[in-house]
């Protein structure tokens, strides 16, 4: 395995902290900027959108161009605006801060999969993917926890600040590291976005965004949710933890299921499986009293994360399955449509907030999304019934 792929992979785990250690900071933020936490849930929102528009946007500009300064430019750029975010003066500058860092992470991840295949040869190429995947899953697991952690021991300017160096670390390698004749492939964003057209195509990508967006209903807000009901916000980083773990085992144990039963049938179970999990968040919330209740939603990060994290490894695959010939388009489309569930589920569970002045029922929002998805799923899935020919 070339050894390039290593910096590639820690871009990855670097992009995706910044992805997902916000969700343990907003509370900390919303105090600091003195906005209310549905407002703070807006730097998540700022995020996924920029992400899931600036990705295929950026993706058809830079196309054709060679991988390595895009890859080191869009690093670049990512690692500064973590830095600006750490020194953002207010909570104006810290939303513009965060849709830069989007828009450079959405090309990142994009540029990075062309490389890894690129450095790779026809034989190792999956397992060349895989181990950028693995930075972004390992993100999950110690990044945000690690995150979590310096914000707690620190503040969270020092989260940000420690992912912005870790960036610029992985910018200077990869200038120096990666050869200099990588060029990419030139398509418009027209031709991008025709695959959503394909037969089973657009209807997969609305099963992401729904499903994504049901879990980050809940996932957006977990810091709120745990200290509502009895978890001290010390604590996050053991949360974030044992999600993490179980998104590890879940990405893992996912390709197998799918491999093994079928991509749409794992991804029917999964998608079920994680709308109970969701409500059973709300139950415990209501029925259980502080701060078992929140002792209980501890234990339940770990099975949420193998379970939610068994979606994107499965819908990947049925998109392979698909349109073969389509892929590296259309599993860029499912990247933006993750982004779009996230942006989604950030701004129905802020809104909840923002009514019920609760975050307890996060997780029944999140399981009604979880239904819609379902259904989605289920229509573009359904067997078709055989023709009936009626004699006479």
């Amino acid at each position: 395995m070339d050894f390039r792929l290593f910096w590639l992979a820690l871009g990855a785990f670097a992009v995706g902290t910044g992805a997902f250690v916000i969700a343990s900071l907003l509370p900390a933020i919303a105090s600091e900027t003195g906005v209310s936490m549905a407002q703070a849930g807006t730097l998540v929102l700022a995020f996924a959108i920029a992400y899931a528009v600036g990705a295929p946007v950026l993706s058809a500009l830079t196309g054709g161009a060679n991988r390595r300064p895009v890859l080191v430019a869009s690093m670049l750029v990512f690692g500064l605006a973590n830095i600006g975010a750490a020194f953002s003066p207010n909570f104006e500058g810290l939303l513009l801060a965060r849709i830069v860092m989007a828009a450079a992470s959405g090309l990142f991840a994009s540029a990075a999969q062309g490389a890894a295949v690129t450095l790779s040869t026809p034989q190792t190429r999956t397992r060349a993917i895989s181990v950028i995947v693995g930075g972004t899953t390992l993100s999950v697991a110690l990044g945000a926890p690690i995150g979590a952690l310096i914000a707690n021991v620190m503040d969270w300017r020092s989260a940000f600040l420690a992912i912005g160096v870790v960036a610029l670390l992985v910018a200077g390698a990869l200038r120096l590291m990666l050869p200099a004749s990588m060029l990419g492939t030139r398509l418009s964003l027209g031709e991008r976005l025709l695959v959503a057209f394909r037969p089973g195509i657009g209807s997969a990508l609305l099963v992401t965004i729904f499903a994504v967006g049901a879990s980050f209903t809940v996932f957006t807000y977990i810091a709120s949710l745990s200290s509502e009901i009895g978890l001290s916000l010390s604590l996050m980083p053991l949360v974030l933890l044992a999600f993490g773990v179980g998104a590890a085992i879940g990405n893992y144990a996912s390709g197998q299921l799918a491999d093994r039963f079928g991509a749409a049938l794992t991804v029917r179970w999964v998608i079920i499986l994680s709308s109970l999990t969701l409500a059973v968040f709300s139950a415990v919330a209501y029925l259980v009293p502080t701060p078992i209740a929140g002792y209980l939603l501890l234990g339940l990060m770990v099975p949420w994360g193998i379970i939610g994290w068994g979606f994107p490894p499965a819908q990947s695959s049925r998109l392979v399955n698909l349109a073969p010939e389509a892929a590296p388009i259309s599993l860029g489309l499912n990247a933006s449509a993750v982004y779009l569930g996230v942006a989604l589920g950030s701004l129905i569970g802020g809104a909840d907030i923002a009514m019920v002045a609760s975050a307890k029922d996060l997780g029944w929002v999140g399981a009604a999304m979880g239904v819609v998805a379902l259904a989605i799923h289920l229509y573009a899935t359904r067997v078709p019934r055989p023709l009936e020919v009626r004699l006479g």
